[in-house]
């Protein structure tokens, strides 16, 4: 080989390991290019599936905690109202304990008090007994005073004991001269007291406790019920008297023992059927309505009863009272019409007797106010009449006379006998009274008065003769709680303090009402 040729051989090697060398070095960059591309490819895959994971675990966590959470709140509201109960348990109990801690110390002041009674009764025993060992003595020394007289000691002794029987023997002539003269009196009175009845004759009509109420069809008893009974029930509870539907055509009844609640109650359902509205609101609006007629109709029929009877100087306080006499009975007899008759009878007495009849008129009207006054004032009706009229300026003759006329104080003047013997010829007439009826409208007094002597009652009304009580109490006084515990009270009591065949329904209502007015 040539110089020349070698020299060729070397550059062709060194172009050969050139280019060799030029292809590596581009096609390793294009690789590794790719590679890092796909590294980081990779990489943001990565990063992807990373986040991915973290959100999810988020997601599991925030479920988890919110499921912890949810049994958490349940766990906390059922031992809420675990320590409500056990709260309501005891403050019942405490309400238990207080009731009979109340009871005890009643039962302690009951015996205190008996107690005390004793201790009075045996200090009185005591007092006698000593009373009696000293009039025993006294007798023991008198005997042996007589035992010691001498003659003339035991002559004056003597004529002592004569006098004694011989004033025995005066008086009882006295007597029997007494007697014979009022024997002969009764006779005299007797013939005056028949004179004065042939003058007065007075019908007896006895009221009833039912009033009928005409309707114009029996489609109007639905809607005096209303819907659910809503209507009937409020216009019961607001005139405290019991409406009877049934199958009388074009009727219903009014059932009440107080003729005056019973009157309102004809008045306001009559009005109700005429308008033809029929419900609770309307029916409030009515009664009240009613109720300011009926107190017109009384005080005209008052200033009637005056102008008939022809008696002046009344005050119109005791006029209201003679026109509420229109709506009462006294042992079924209208009173009303009774203290008509006894007026006229005591006027008849008095013009026989050559005594003033103005005042026995006026006294024989006015004899029963009592029996129409409040139930909040104490004592008989004589009595309660009697401190009404001397309130009011009356004469104390008059005063009196209603006072005495069932013999509870002394009479003061021949008025009182006129007024009480009128009083008896009209109860005792045939026929005038019914005392079942009395005694019946007595009781149903009797367990209003009972009912309404609790706190928190508002207004109480016997129904179904007798049969049930109804009870309105002011809801912000009574509790719902207390409303069972007080219908409770009621019944025990009428249990305890009245005496009734089969059974008598306490019905206890505590109603709230809320107004607001928009402007």
């Amino acid at each position: 080989m040539t110089l020349l040729g070698f020299l060729i051989s070397i550059g062709v090697i060194f172009i050969a390991v050139a280019l060799g060398i030029y292809f590596y070095t581009k096609f390793g960059k294009a690789t590794l290019v790719n590679a890092s591309l796909e590294a980081l490819r990779i990489i943001e895959e990565a990063k992807k599936e990373a986040e991915t994971h973290r959100k999810s675990a988020e997601i599991t966590t925030k479920e988890q905690w919110y499921q912890e959470k949810l049994k958490f709140e349940k766990e906390t509201a059922s031992r809420r109202k675990e320590i409500d109960k056990a709260e309501k348990r005891l403050s019942e109990k405490e309400m238990v304990l207080g009731r009979r801690e109340q009871l005890i110390v009643d039962k302690e002041k009951e015996l205190l008090t008996k107690e005390h009674n004793v201790q009075n009764k045996e200090r009185i025993i005591h007092a006698k007994s000593e009373r009696l060992d000293q009039m025993i003595k006294e007798q023991n020394e008198a005997l042996q005073k007589i035992a010691n007289l001498s003659k003339e000691e035991a002559k004056d002794a003597l004529k002592k004991n004569l006098e004694a029987e011989a004033r025995h023997e005066a008086a009882a002539l006295i007597n029997q001269i007494k007697e014979k003269a009022k024997a002969n009196a009764e006779v005299t009175a007797r013939e005056i007291v028949l004179q004065a009845i042939q003058r007065c004759a007075t019908c007896h009509t006895a009221e009833t406790t039912i009033s009928v109420v005409p309707i114009p069809s029996d489609e109007m008893k639905g809607r005096i019920i209303g819907r659910e009974g809503r209507n009937i029930r409020a216009f019961e509870n607001l005139t405290g008297v019991e409406v009877i539907i049934d199958d009388t055509p074009e009727t219903i009844s009014l059932s009440c023992f107080d003729p005056i609640r019973r009157e309102v109650a004809r008045t306001a359902m009559e009005k109700l059927i005429v308008d033809g509205r029929i419900h609770p609101t309307r029916i409030e609006e009515i009664v009240k309505t009613a109720h300011s007629e009926l107190d017109n109709v009384i005080t005209s029929t008052g200033e009637e009863i005056i102008l008939e009877m022809g008696i002046i100087g009344i005050v119109p306080e005791i006029i209201k009272y003679i026109g509420k006499m229109k709506y009462r009975t006294s042992y079924g007899q209208n009173l009303l019409q009774h203290s008509k008759e006894v007026a006229n009878l005591s006027a008849l007495l008095a013009e026989e007797l050559g005594l003033d009849a103005t005042i026995a008129k006026r006294a024989g009207l006015l004899h029963d106010l009592g029996k129409v006054a409040d139930r909040n004032l104490e004592g008989s009706h004589a009595h309660v009449g009697a401190e009404i009229m001397r309130k009011y300026g009356e004469n104390e003759i008059i005063v009196n006379a209603i006072e005495a006329h069932h013999e509870e104080i002394a009479s003061i003047s021949p008025y009182a006998v006129i007024v009480e013997i009128a009083d008896s010829i009209s109860g005792s007439r045939p026929g005038a009274r019914r005392e079942t009826i009395e005694a019946y409208v007595k009781r149903l007094n009797v367990l209003e008065e009972i009912a309404s002597s609790f706190n928190g009652v508002e207004r109480v009304f016997a129904i179904q003769a007798g049969r049930e009580i109804r009870v309105m109490v002011q809801p912000e006084k009574i509790s719902d709680l207390e409303a069972e515990s007080l219908a409770h009270d009621i019944a025990k009591r009428i249990e305890k303090n009245t005496q009734y065949p089969g059974q008598i329904k306490v019905t206890l209502i505590r109603e709230k009402r809320v107004v607001e007015i928009a402007k």
